[in-house]
C-alpha cells in the first residue's frame, strides 16, 4: 500500500512538472516570438540606418538621423508625448522655475494645426496683442504645418531682443494677420490679487509653477491680516494652461478637509494613484467661485475638479480645455528629455478630464462689456424656462432670490453706466477690474449670493 501511495504520489508530480514545462515552454516561445518581431523591426532600422550612412547622396550626422527617427516615432503617439534634444531638455527645465527668455505663451497642437492655449499675462506675447486662440499657421515665413510642439517651441526660440513674426489665423476674421513680438525675458507671477472690498478678494493664477501654492497662501493670508476676514474668494483660472501637478494638489488641498483631490491611471487601470486632502486646510470656511473658460487647461481643471466634486467651491464661465493627460519627463544619458504621456487625470467623482473638461455649475458667457452697456444681452436660444407660464423648476425658483434674469442684467447694465461717467483715476481696483471684465462682475456676484447658490448647486 505504502508503495502504491508513493507512485501516485510520484505520477502527480510528474505531472504537475509536465504542465509547468509546458506552461513555461508556451511561454517562452511567446516572449521568443515578440522578442523576435521586435528585433526584426529593430534590424530594419539599422538596415536603413547603415544605408543611409554608407550611399546617401551626402555626409549625413548620424545623431541627427536617431533624433528624426525618435521624433518620427513619437509623431504617432499624442500631441504632447515629445522628444526634446539637449539644448531643448535645458530650456525645458528653467521654465518650471518661473523665470525663462521667450514669448510667454502656451501651445498645443489641434486638429493639426499650432494653437496658442494661453499668452502668459504680461509677457512679450501677451504685449504684441497675440490671443487664446489663435491659430500660428507660419513662425518668419516658415510654415508650421506638420510641425512638433518641440520643433514649433524651437522654431520660435531666439535671442533676448530678437523679433518674429507670427502669422494667425483668428476666429471671426476672414484673413490670417501677421503680429511682431519682441523677444525678452518671461517673469511669470502666478498669483495677482486685488481687493473686492467688505473682505472679500479677488486672485488670478496664471499658471501653476515651483511657487505658486506657497504665493497663494502668502497672498491669503496678507488679505486676512489687512481686512480682518475672507467674506469670501473668487479665483480666476482663466486663460490659466497649468503646469506642475503637485501645485495643483498643495491648492486643492489648501481649501479641503477630507476627500479626493485627483487620480491617474495609466495603461494598467489597477496601478491607480490617488492624490487625498491631508485634513490641513487652512481655509474651509469661507465662500469660493471659481472662474474659468475654454483656455483652462491641466492643473487648473485639476483643482477645479477637485473643488467642484467635492461641493467646496462653485464653478462658473465656460467648459474648460479637457488636457487631462499625464506626462512623465524622463532625462536621457546625453542630455536630452523624454516627454511621455502615461496617464490620464480623473475627478474626485472619476470623470475622466481629458478632452472633455470642467463643465462649470453656472455657465457665464465672455461679453464684451461696451456691446453689453448697449444692450442687455439675450439667450439666443429659446427654451422652455423663456415660455410665458412655464411651470417653474426647483432650480429656477431658487434664481429668483438671486434675481439672475433681467433684474439682475439691468442691475449689471445701471452699474457700467455709472462706472463708465468715472475719470480712469478716480476708479477703484475692484471698478477698474470689472469694467472691462463682464464674466468676473457676474463671477462676483454669485459669489456675494453664496448662500442661496447652494440651493442652487445641491
Amino acid at each position: 500500500m505504502q508503495s502504491l501511495k508513493r507512485y501516485w504520489k510520484t505520477y502527480i508530480l510528474g505531472a504537475i512538472l509536465l504542465v509547468t514545462l509546458f506552461i513555461m515552454a508556451e511561454s517562452g516561445f511567446q516572449v521568443r516570438a515578440f522578442a523576435q518581431e521586435r528585433y526584426a523591426d529593430l534590424q530594419n532600422f539599422s538596415k536603413v540606418l547603415n544605408l543611409i550612412q554608407q550611399y546617401y547622396v551626402e555626409e549625413v550626422n548620424t545623431k541627427k538621423l536617431v533624433y528624426g527617427a525618435i521624433k518620427g516615432m513619437l509623431r504617432e503617439l499624442d500631441p504632447h508625448t515629445n522628444f526634446m534634444p539637449p539644448d531643448i531638455f535645458k530650456d525645458f527645465e528653467t521654465e518650471t522655475s518661473g523665470e525663462f527668455g521667450g514669448l510667454g505663451i502656451e501651445i498645443s497642437i489641434q486638429n493639426g494645426v499650432l494653437t496658442i492655449i494661453s499668452p502668459i499675462e504680461d509677457a512679450p506675447a501677451w504685449e504684441a496683442g497675440i490671443k487664446a486662440g489663435d491659430k500660428v499657421i507660419a513662425v518668419d515665413g516658415t510654415s508650421t504645418k506638420g510641425m512638433s510642439l518641440v520643433e514649433a517651441s524651437q522654431l520660435m526660440r531666439g535671442k533676448k531682443g530678437s523679433k518674429i513674426v507670427l502669422r494667425v489665423v483668428r476666429d471671426g476674421e476672414e484673413k490670417p494677420r501677421d503680429i511682431t513680438v519682441v523677444r525678452g525675458s518671461v517673469k511669470i507671477k502666478s498669483v495677482k490679487y486685488t481687493d473686492l472690498g467688505e473682505g472679500f478678494a479677488y486672485i488670478k493664477v496664471t499658471s501653476f509653477i515651483e511657487n505658486t501654492a506657497k504665493d497663494l497662501q502668502k497672498t491669503i493670508e496678507k488679505h486676512q491680516k489687512e481686512k480682518g476676514k475672507v467674506a469670501g474668494l473668487l479665483i480666476d483660472l482663466r486663460r490659466n494652461p497649468g503646469g506642475l501637478l503637485d501645485q495643483a494638489v498643495k491648492v486643492s488641498d489648501m481649501f479641503l478637509k477630507e476627500g479626493t483631490i485627483v487620480s491617474t491611471i495609466g495603461r494598467n487601470k489597477n496601478d491607480k494613484e490617488v492624490a487625498v486632502a491631508t485634513k490641513k486646510g487652512q481655509y474651509t470656511n469661507f465662500p469660493i467661485v471659481i472662474l474659468v473658460n475654454e483656455y483652462t487647461a491641466s492643473a487648473s481643471e485639476i483643482v477645479s475638479g477637485a473643488l467642484q466634486d467635492n461641493k467646496r467651491a462653485l464653478i462658473v464661465g465656460q467648459r474648460t480645455f479637457g488636457k487631462g493627460s499625464v506626462q512623465s519627463v524622463i532625462k536621457l544619458g546625453d542630455g536630452s528629455g523624454l516627454k511621455l504621456t502615461v496617464a490620464r487625470y480623473y475627478t474626485p467623482s472619476g470623470v475622466s478630464i481629458q478632452a472633455e473638461g470642467i463643465h462649470p455649475d453656472i455657465e457665464i458667457e465672455d461679453v464684451d462689456p461696451e456691446a453689453f452697456a448697449k444692450a442687455v444681452v439675450k439667450s439666443p436660444t429659446t427654451r422652455e424656462g423663456d415660455i410665458a407660464g412655464h411651470l417653474k423648476g426647483d432650480r429656477e425658483k431658487a434664481a429668483e432670490k438671486l434675481d439672475t434674469r433681467q433684474g439682475a442684467e439691468e442691475g449689471a447694465l445701471a452699474w457700467w453706466k455709472d462706472v463708465g461717467s468715472k475719470k480712469e483715476e478716480k476708479l477703484s481696483p475692484r471698478e477698474r477690474l470689472f469694467k472691462s471684465d463682464y464674466q468676473a462682475y457676474q463671477a462676483f456676484s454669485y459669489l456675494k449670493a453664496w448662500d442661496t447658490l447652494k440651493v442652487l448647486t445641491r
